[in-house]
Parts: C-alpha cells; structure tokens; sequence
C-alpha cells in the first residue's frame, strides 16, 4: 500500500510545473518567483551575507602547460573551502574558467583527507591544458574538513528537515562564493564563467546554475534524476542528503534545470548508472526541452549517452570539453582530450593543519537560522497576530503537502458488538489514497450520546476482530464518555523507517507531518458520525505522537482539550515536520493549544516550557493549562 501511495504522490507532482506552461512570457513572468523557492529550499532566501572571502594560496606545482594553485577561501566566516585551482601557462589574456564541482570520493593518505578535489584532478588538468582556468572545489562531506552530508540519510538527524537545512545548501553558497573568487583572479574573464561536475558535482552544477545566471555554460555529468526515479524506483537510497532539496513547494527536480534555459547545458550519462538510472534522465531531459522550444534555443540543451555503470570515464569527459570549446571559448571544438591524474593526492591537499576555528563540521547547526523564541505579547490584539502568523506559516511552510480535500474521510466498519451494555466497533478510515489507519470506538450500547469523546492517539496497529476488547477495555468503562482510539499511519519495522521517511520528504511531506494529518481526519471522522456532531472531543497521547495530537489540535474546530504527557520540549528530538524550527518550536504551538481549548500538559521537567510559564502569566493570551506528573 505505501509504495501505491508514493507512486500516486509522485504522478501528482511529476511535471506539473512544466506541463501547462502556455507562452515565453508566461514562463518569465513566474520564473523570478520560482528561482526565490529553489533558493529558500536551498536555505538561501535571503541570501546570506557575501562577507570577505579572505582567500589564501598555500602552495603551487608546475607542470610544463599548467600551474596548480593551492588554496582555501571562506564562504562564511571560518566555514573553508578548499580547492585547486588550475591555470593554463602563456595566457595574453582573461580566459574562460570553468568551476569543477566534485562528487564523492574519499582520499585518504595515512588517515588524513587529502580531499575528493585529488580524485577529480585530471578534469582541471584537462580544462587547463584546453585553455581554460578550472577551479575544483572541495565538497562538505569529503574536503579536506570533513563535514556531513548525511544527516537523514544515516546519521538520524531528523531535525534537519524540521530546521530546513539540507546539505546541498551549503554547496550551492560554497559554489557562488567560488564564482565570486574566479571573477576576482585577474587571468579569468568574468564574462565567461562554466560549470560541471559529475555524480553529486553533478547535481550541485544544477544548483548552481538554477540561482546564479553568471554561470554561462553548464555541462552535468550523471548528476540529475527525477522524483520517479529518486521516489518510486528507489534510487533516494544510494543518495544522501546534499541531492536534494527541503522540497517545501513540492517541486519535482527537472524544474531546478528548465531554471537553467535559455543557457547552453549538456546533460550527459551514461547507460547503466545505477545511481541516475537513464529512464530518469530521459524524463528530465524530455520536460525541460520545452522549455528551451519557448526560447527558440533548442540546440542550446543537449543529452549525451555513454557506456557503463556510474564511472568517470574519458568517454564522458570528451563530449564536456568539446560543449565549453563550443559554448564558453565560443570555438569549434579541436583537438580537446581527456587528461589522466598525475599528482599523489598528499601533493595536492592545501592544509598542513586543519584550522581551529572552523565551523565546517557543525555548519548544520547554523547555516539556516531558527525562529527565536518570542518575548510573550503584551496584548491581545498582538498575541492574535503573532498566533495567526504562526499558522499561516505552519500551513504552508510546514504542511504544504497536506490534500485540500474538506469532505469528511469515508470509513469501512471491519467489526461491530455489543457486550456488557457497551458497543465497540473498529473502522479504516481514508485518510488518504493507500492510507487508511484504524480507529477503535467503544460507547454505550443503544445509541445513546455520550456526554463527551476521548480520542487516544496511538503508536502501532491493532487487531480488526474480537481482540480489540482486550485493547479498548483498558481505557475504563465507557459510561457517558465515549473511548476511541486511533493508530495514524505506521513506521514499519526499524530497517525500513529510514527509507520510507525520506521518501515522505521528497515528496514535500514528513511521516509524522502525515500523521498530523490522519489525527485531523480521525477527528473529522467521529464528528460525521450520527449524534456525535456536536459532542466535545479530547485528544489524549504522549510523546511524539503527543506532539502531533497538539498540531492537529491547531486545525480542528471543536477540540474541548488535550492531555499530553511524557512530551518533548523542541522539534530537535520531537517529531520533523519541514521548516518548524524557522516558524516555532513546540512550547509555542502548546501555548497556541490552550488559547484554544483545555491544556493538561505532562513533561519530565519544565526546563525548556519558559515560554508557556510566561505566557500562562499573560493575561493577553487566556491560557487554559494544568501541568501533570
């Protein structure tokens, strides 16, 4: 059922974006808008400040047609980038230069990163030795300081999604502060500035590209992919995070190169490439052709296909440096070949020493601000505003990938009986295509309405038959409170909640953002039922999944109260939903909750709810709210 799920979330947004775009000047009009979204999924809208890059070159080898320049620059303060910078011999004038954005490789000498710059040396050979000044950077994830890239992807840094941060951020700003160190050496023309790389250089030249229209020619190699191939066909599996983006909009990722045209890019890969499998490219190439037929330029977007699984071969090489000669140094392609590697990698790493004051291996923690924590309002009028602004940017920032659907959720009652004066009856509800979670309900017999509704929230499953007795009679007897217990959508088994949860997140959603979701369609369910339309509810639960009942107390009218114990004080080791720590933190949806309805709130220790003690002292904000062990 999950997987029909995903494939029907992805048909929905595949090509949306590009399908129905009528005219040029219908493109232009949205584009602006369109490269902002890209750059605040990158968390990069603002931008950030372009602070002096300080840039230091430590060394330089000779070669008969080509000099290499070590050195390191700072795209922020203290975060380094290091990088090779090679520079053809003889140059009368500013020549063309092409920025090398590397893919994953780990270099090693005696345990120490030389950088994935030495395993990607012969393309800045190849360049230079063509003409051209190449800069290759180092990455995050594998330079010469090793940061991270795999956050979601094995390190289980869930909260990188609920801060916003994703890794191919901080290469795409690396990138454009390296754009920003070639425009500045004087044997560089500014005018013509390139980019390619391949695998994860590959992506990042795409990145790149799509934010800063200085890049005038753009060559990835087996870099780009489409959400089918990354979230139906499974390849998000061998990608950790810097493929992709906190994909707030839902975008699917050919739109991230037709932000590319009308500028000449050649997409190239090859056949059997297990990580960017060809069906994908293809798709990718076929949607953003139209693009470029807008324009009139079609010859300006090109798909070259070589031989052989996920290598970097001289095959694939050939056809880049003959599309620069074309497109950058504006000449018929000569007699350009592809260069072998010629220095041992210790040669060319640029640190004898990694600085002190670096901050490249916790720039997660930083990159993308988080919402302060408010000052409690000092009025009604400013409460009702701060709280309304909180919503709206929950609604769209957070949980954009919620259906528009209205209706109350239809049910399939699997089981009904009565026994001991009480009717239990259990139901699928539709939350969604392929998701229906099972809501167990326990009232008096005879149909008579009960003077409230407790709604357990719950972790799991449970049985469809006579054993769900056992489960609902722990709740007590029913009396005039009706019991209902719900278990939203499920993890799986341990091995396989890392997949599916960042499937969800390529998809613009979170498991736990859906679960918030399914809590809503629950509570829409039992207000559909017959003489429960205007009987109060109450949300009980605790821990995480007490999280999500408070959030979808924020979007159901009609919630009497909630209790929730054993909960999280921040979204750090609570539930991800994207983009909640730049809008708010969980103190702060809790005070929102009981400005609303009743609040029995349980935690292991106030540090961390100071907002909500202050706020239960504001007689701005009304908050109803008992604290239990």
């Amino acid at each position: 059922m999950v997987s029909n799920y995903f494939k029907a979330e992805t048909t929905q947004l595949s090509g949306s974006w590009l399908k129905n775009v009528p005219s040029l000047a219908d493109w232009q009009k949205r584009r602006p808008e369109l490269r902002r979204q890209a750059a605040e999924m990158m968390g990069l809208d603002p931008m950030p400040e372009r602070t002096e890059l300080k840039p230091v070159i430590t060394g330089r080898l000779e070669d008969k047609d080509f000099t290499v320049e070590k050195l390191y620059f700072q795209s922020r303060p203290r975060l380094y980038v290091t990088a090779n910078l090679y520079l053809p011999k003889g140059l009368e004038k500013p020549a063309p230069a092409v920025l090398y954005l590397c893919g994953h490789a780990l270099v090693e000498t005696n345990g120490v990163s030389c950088g994935n710059k030495t395993a990607y040396q012969q393309h800045g050979i190849g360049f230079a030795r063509n003409g051209c000044v190449c800069l290759v950077v180092d990455t995050l994830d594998l330079g010469e300081i090793r940061g991270t890239h795999r956050g979601t992807y094995g390190e289980g840094m869930w909260w990188w999604n609920a801060r916003g941060y994703t890794p191919a951020g901080v290469e795409t700003w690396d990138a454009m502060r390296a754009l920003d160190y070639l425009a500045s050496r004087p044997e560089v023309d500014a005018a013509r500035l390139g980019v390619t790389g391949r695998s994860g250089g590959g992506a990042y030249s795409w990145f790149l590209a799509a934010l800063d229209d200085r890049v005038q020619v753009i060559a990835p190699v087996a870099g780009m992919a489409d959400l089918q191939s990354y979230a139906v066909e499974g390849t998000v599996d061998r990608h950790c995070d810097c493929m992709f983006l906190v994909n707030t909009y839902r975008w699917d990722y050919p739109l991230l190169a037709a932000l590319c045209a009308p500028r000449p890019v050649l997409l190239a890969n090859t056949d059997a490439d297990e990580y960017f499998p060809l069906s994908g490219v293809r798709r990718t190439y076929d949607e953003v052709k139209q693009i470029y037929q807008l324009y009139k330029a079609p010859a300006n977007f090109a798909l070259v296909i070589g031989r052989g699984p996920h290598r970097d071969t001289p095959e694939m090489q050939a056809p880049v440096l003959a599309w620069f000669d074309l497109h950058l140094k504006r000449q018929e392609s000569g007699s350009a070949m592809a260069a072998a590697k010629m220095f041992p990698p210790q040669a060319l790493r640029v640190f004898d020493k990694i600085p002190q004051d670096q901050i490249n291996t916790s720039i997660q923690e930083s990159f993308v601000p988080a919402a302060p924590c408010p000052a409690p309002p000092a009025s009604r009028t400013a409460w009702l505003a701060l709280r309304a602004g909180w919503m709206k940017g929950l609604r769209t920032k957070c949980f954009a990938g919620w259906p528009d659907d209205a209706r109350p959720p239809e049910v399939d009652r699997l089981f009904s009986e009565e026994s001991g004066g009480l009717q239990c009856e259990i139901y699928d509800v539709h939350s969604q295509p392929f998701i229906r979670p099972r809501m167990c309900l326990t009232r008096q017999a005879g149909g008579q309405k009960p003077r409230q509704i407790v709604l357990h929230i719950v972790e799991g499953s449970f049985p469809a038959g006579a054993a769900a007795w056992q489960i609902i009679r722990r709740f007590g007897p029913a009396g005039e409170t009706a019991q209902a217990m719900f278990a939203p959508r499920e993890a799986g088994p341990l091995s396989e909640q890392t997949p599916l949860r960042r499937r969800y997140m390529l998809v613009g959603q979170t498991l736990d953002g859906m679960r918030v979701w399914d809590i809503r369609r629950a509570v829409q369910a039992l207000r559909a039922m017959k003489g429960f339309e205007d009987v109060p509810i109450w949300l009980e639960a605790q821990g995480n999944m007490g999280v999500n009942a408070l959030y979808a107390s924020l979007f159901e009218s009609g919630i009497a109260g909630l209790e929730l114990r054993q909960m999280p004080s921040s979204h750090r080791e609570g539930p991800d939903y994207l983009n909640v720590l730049k809008i708010l933190d969980i103190p702060q949806a809790a005070a929102m909750a009981a400005s609303r309805g009743a609040l029995r709130l349980g935690v292991s220790k106030k540090e961390g709810w100071g907002f909500v003690e202050a706020m239960e002292k504001s007689p701005a904000a009304g908050l109803r709210i008992e604290w239990i062990p």
